[in-house]
């Protein structure tokens, strides 16, 4: 078997093995409130951190450019309460027109 076949072959076994310890945690764990509320906060703490890693990252440097302008506008917007779908094309526009420039 070679290096890559193994390493595929390890990589799923872990997944199961993670998908299975999940599922066996018990309830009464689960259910403890602060289990719920750092549950609650994983989701958010991983889209904060995926949105740094694609505005300030290019390869192994941190960058300031167009999209960090693109970012403000977008959270201005959402601030302002617009739509999704409207704050994603003016956000676009702005990182465009800045690149265009």
């Amino acid at each position: 078997m070679s290096a890559l076949w193994l390493g595929i072959v390890l990589s799923a076994a872990g997944c199961f093995a993670l998908k299975i310890a999940g599922l066996s945690v018990p309830e009464r764990v689960l259910a403890h409130p602060l289990t719920v509320r750092v549950s609650d906060l994983i989701p958010v703490a991983l889209l904060g951190a995926l949105i740094a890693v694609q505005v300030f990252a290019d390869d192994s440097r941190v960058v300031v450019d167009a999209r960090l302008a693109a970012l403000g506008v977008a959270a201005l917007l959402l601030w302002l309460r617009v739509p999704f779908l409207p704050m994603v094309a003016l956000a676009a526009l702005t990182a465009a027109g800045l690149r265009a420039l």
